[in-house]
C-alpha cells in the first residue's frame, strides 16, 4: 500500500484514476490546482505523485520543479501533448515516468507499479541517509531534512566514517569547523536534537548510538 497523490483537473480521468488506485489497495489524495498540491507536498510527501502537464495556475512542469527542489518522491507525469519536445521537458524537470493521454488506466497502474518498485530498493541497498556536501543538504527517505549548521557538521562528520567512534572533544572539533559558537557541554544537546529530527523520518531506526563513556558513532 502506497500514499498517492494524483494532481488532475479533468474530473471524470481524475475520479475514474482514483477508483483505479483504491482498488490496487493504495491510498489516493487528488489536487486539481498546482499551487495548491505544491502546499500540501510541502507539508506531507507520498510514496508517488501522478502529475498532469496542463494544470490552471500553477503548471505541471512548474510543480514538478519545486518539488525537486525538496523531495525526490517519484514523478508520473501525464499530458495530452505528445510532442518529443514535451516529454522531454517533462523528463528534464524532474518526472521519472510520461504518459500521454489519452491513456488506459490500467496502464498507469503498470507505471505505478514499476515506478514504486525501483523507489523500494531492499533495504540492504538502499542508503538511509544520503549526504550531499556541495549543497550540505541531509536527505532521509528523499525528503530534505531540516538541520541546523552545527547539526550539520556533526552529522557529517561521523557519516564520513561510519562505524568510528568520535568522541566529544572530536565532534566539538567538527561544529566548530565554521567558527560556530558551539560547546562541549552543548554536543550532547545538538545530538540529541539530531537524533529526534531523523526519527521524525527514520522511525525505530537508531543511525546515531551512543558508545557508553566513549562518545557517539553513525551505524552504516
Amino acid at each position: 500500500m502506497a500514499a498517492i497523490v494524483l494532481v488532475e483537473d479533468e474530473a471524470d480521468l481524475s475520479a475514474i484514476v482514483m477508483d483505479y488506485i483504491i482498488a490496487a489497495g493504495h491510498q489516493p489524495r487528488c489536487f486539481v490546482d498546482g499551487a495548491e498540491a505544491l502546499a500540501h507536498l510541502r507539508a506531507s510527501l507520498p510514496e508517488l505523485i501522478v502529475l498532469d502537464l496542463m494544470l490552471p495556475g500553477l503548471d505541471g512542469l512548474s510543480l514538478c520543479r519545486a518539488v525537486r527542489d525538496f523531495s525526490e518522491v517519484p514523478i508520473i507525469m501525464t499530458t495530452a501533448k505528445v510532442e518529443e519536445i514535451d516529454r522531454l521537458l517533462g523528463l528534464e524537470a524532474g518526472a521519472d515516468d510520461y504518459l500521454c493521454k489519452p491513456y488506459s488506466p490500467r496502464e498507469l497502474m503498470a507505471r505505478i507499479a514499476a515506478v514504486l518498485r525501483r523507489a523500494r530498493p531492499s533495504p540492504a541497498d538502499a542508503p538511509r541517509v544520503r549526504i550531499d556536501e556541495a549543497t550540505r543538504t541531509v536527505r532521509v527517505a528523499g525528503r530534505v531534512l531540516a538541520l541546523t549548521a552545527t547539526e550539520y557538521n556533526l552529522l557529517a562528520a561521523m557519516a564520513r566514517r561510519p562505524g568510528v567512534i568520535f568522541s566529544r572533544a572530536q565532534l566539538l572539533d567538527a561544529a566548530a569547523g565554521e567558527n560556530l559558537d558551539v560547546s562541549d557541554r552543548a554536543i550532547d544537546s545538538h545530538i540529541k536534537n539530531l537524533r529526534r529530527k531523523l526519527a521524525g523520518s527514520l522511525p525505530g531506526v537508531e543511525l546515531i548510538q551512543s558508545v557508553y563513556g566513549l562518545g557517539y558513532r553513525v551505524e552504516p
